[in-house]
């Protein structure tokens, strides 16, 4: 899992990509592609 300064790039790489918030941190989830995993804050 990456910590990345912005989310706004992951979003796009792939299509099955969500953002989601959990506990003030926002992290970028994909099923199909695992390593696209993501967080920031």
């Amino acid at each position: 899992m990456k910590v990345v300064s912005s989310l706004k790039s992951l979003k796009k790489r792939h299509r099955d990509c969500r953002v989601v918030r959990r506990k003030g941190r926002v992290y970028v989830i994909c099923k199909s592609n695992p390593r696209f995993k993501a967080r920031q804050g």
